[in-house]
């Protein structure tokens, strides 16, 4: 009998890409035929950062399907984005399957989707297809959607997602609260985006609901109490290649592994690593705050700095910076994240707090210095200062900037506690025990497969 094949779809953004793609590798492992669904545009960039070495293709069938933009159009425009996805996926997605299915005897049996994009569940479900949603993010964060309705009719946020009144929601006592201020559809300053943002999490609610199954990026000990609280979401990660014994895949740029040398002759414990994910966007004046921060250190440190980070990056930097700090620091473009953060000259991590960035820092024992802009990425920070109590916040002046010696204070104040360190190894441990063999996602993981099988 041919082993079960598998559509993944992920939603088209690196945060969603990386996850997903480490799900395909890790089914692949446990013998599954995987085909993996990119947009063209991200197929294209994917195809192009992968190392000559790399034998993804040969793994995963990639295939595409377009994303109803033109060529010219900006894609980091969100709602732009989505709102052409959410339209055209449906149509092409079962025209590819169809497709696959007409075309090779082992038929697709089942898909996985990104939470993101429910119109693929429902692609698969009139399809008679076995479906999986898939959830990126914070299993908190899920369970903070799901509860939408709820929310509503309790009168704690109206029907366009707005906080009324300030509170913190807590669905257990076991689980953390989240502060209304951090709603992750409501950390944006504009209006209109905050509304469309929380349409997508209301259309999220319903999906995952109609799914078989739903698997989430995050541990039993991780966030324990959520998945107490909240049964039918499954924890199998988290999914990372050092668990497959494999390097880091779903990256849109190219990595510069040079950096990696440069860690081999700092000492143990001591660089501070620096990035901020492939989305944010920085102001020039902020961008020289935190140079003047890192350099102010004294401290070895590694940033990376994306060619669009920040606008006329070549004269973005302090006036005489890169000279000053040629002994102390690296900027590269792009970084080999997993690689770095398991490697021990790595001290302390700044950064936006992304889901994947977060637990790729607390799966190698590293505290954090938290710089969140947006989504869910603000209560990350939260989880991880408040609750984990691994990291700390930093605070903006009142003109809305974070300055250079708030950066020194704070990385001053991580590195002289060493109760940060010590919390995040023994995090460390217990996450680790949980994808080894015998762990709690290791057996979920299995139990997973066994059902696509079934």
């Amino acid at each position: 009998m041919k082993n079960c094949h598998v559509l993944l779809v992920p939603y088209p953004a690196q945060g969603h890409v990386i996850p997903l793609m480490e799900l395909a590798l890790h089914l692949v492992k446990h013998g599954l035929n995987v085909t993996f669904v990119n947009t063209e545009f991200i197929h294209e960039r994917l195809i192009k950062a992968l190392p000559e070495s790399d034998n993804i293709q040969e793994l995963v069938q990639m295939v595409t399907i377009p994303d109803g933009l033109e060529s010219s159009d900006h894609r980091n425009d969100v709602g732009k984005v989505a709102e052409s996805i959410f339209t055209v996926m449906p149509g092409e997605l079962k025209d590819l399957i169809e497709g696959i299915n007409d075309s090779e005897s082992n038929k697709i049996s089942c898909l996985i989707a990104d939470a993101h994009i429910g119109e693929a569940l429902e692609v698969a479900e009139k399809m008679g297809i076995k479906r999986a949603a898939f959830w990126p993010a914070a299993a908190t964060v899920l369970a903070l959607i799901v509860k939408i309705p709820s929310l509503i009719d309790d009168g704690i946020i109206n029907s366009d997602g707005i906080p009324m009144k300030n509170q913190v929601i807590q669905f257990s006592p076991a689980m953390p609260g989240i502060k209304t201020d951090d709603l992750n559809w409501t950390c944006i300053s504009d209006d209109l985006t905050v509304k469309f943002i929380f349409k997508i999490m209301v259309q999220i609610s319903k999906s995952v609901k109609s799914a078989d199954r739903i698997v989430c990026n995050s541990s039993t000990w991780l966030e324990s109490g959520t998945f107490a609280s909240f049964p039918d979401f499954i924890p199998i990660g988290p999914l990372l290649a050092s668990n497959r014994l494999g390097e880091s895949v779903g990256n849109f740029w190219r990595e510069d592994l040079g950096c990696l040398r440069w860690l081999d002759q700092q000492p143990h414990n001591s660089v501070i690593y620096v990035a901020f994910g492939s989305f944010t966007i920085f102001y020039q004046n902020q961008f020289q705050e935190l140079a003047l921060g890192l350099e102010m250190t004294n401290r070895p440190f590694l940033w990376v700095v994306r060619q669009n980070l920040t606008e006329d990056l070549d004269n973005a930097y302090p006036t005489g910076f890169k000279e000053r700090v040629r002994h102390q620091g690296q900027m590269v473009s792009w970084a080999p994240q997993q690689k770095l953060l398991s490697h021990p000259s790595i001290a302390c991590f700044i950064s936006h707090c992304g889901w994947n960035s977060t637990v790729e820092g607390i799966s190698n024992g590293i505290p954090f210095l938290c710089w969140p802009f947006f989504l869910d990425q603000v209560f990350n920070q939260s989880y991880i200062c408040d609750y984990l109590k691994i990291g700390l916040k930093l605070n903006k002046d009142e003109s809305g900037i974070i300055r250079h010696e708030e950066i020194n204070n704070k990385l001053e104040q991580v590195f002289g506690e060493e109760g940060f360190k010590e919390r995040a190894l023994d995090l460390q441990t217990k996450i680790l025990n949980d994808i080894r063999r015998g762990g709690s996602s290791y057996k979920k993981f299995n139990d997973f497969v066994a059902w696509i099988n079934d």
